[in-house]
């Protein structure tokens, strides 16, 4: 198993996609990338922390491989908005991958380079090193799915997902 550290807008829209995955085991909606220790969601909020909303994504490269967990977090966002996603705006909201190691430095700077061929070299996505990851209160986790009428989650989540549906569709659960 492998797991990757990313921020790309809302962890509820990340959460949502990456659990729709076959070979994903695990996905926890968290802050890190800031120097707040134990941030609250209503911290991280203020912009003030220097955290990102990120998930860390559990997955098994046997059955969906690195490259494509990757590919789909450049396909979910706009990797070219600094700041932001959408209507979603604050360094909370900003586009990163955070590595634990060497090798996962290296397939995240290939992935992003990938990622140009579709976005162009506007891509802001930074690559830094993966710091203390702070768990998202409770009701973040799998937000999706227990909220699915939610305004935010019909208007932004659901679009995400189906667009990954459409996009992936061999890597979709049944």
């Amino acid at each position: 198993m492998q797991t990757f550290v990313v921020a790309g807008g809302c962890f509820w829209c990340l959460d949502a996609v990456y659990r729709v995955l076959r070979g994903v085991s695990d996905v926890v909606s968290g802050y890190t990338g800031g120097d707040t220790p134990n941030p609250t969601y209503e911290a991280v909020c203020t912009g003030r922390t220097g955290h990102a909303e990120a998930i860390a994504v559990t997955f098994d490269p046997e059955v969906i491989p690195a490259n494509v967990i990757l590919d789909v977090f450049f396909t979910l966002h706009d990797p070219t908005q600094l700041n932001r996603q959408g209507a979603d705006v604050g360094t909370q909201y900003r586009s990163a991958m955070f590595y634990a190691d060497d090798e996962q430095k290296r397939l995240f700077e290939t992935a992003r380079t990938r990622a140009a061929e579709w976005w162009g070299e506007g891509i802001v996505t930074t690559i830094q090193p993966l710091g203390e990851y702070f768990v998202a209160e409770d009701y973040h986790q799998d937000f999706f799915a227990k909220n699915p009428g939610q305004g935010y989650c019909m208007a932004v989540a659901l679009p995400k997902v189906n667009k990954i549906r459409k996009s992936y569709a061999q890597y979709i659960l049944p």
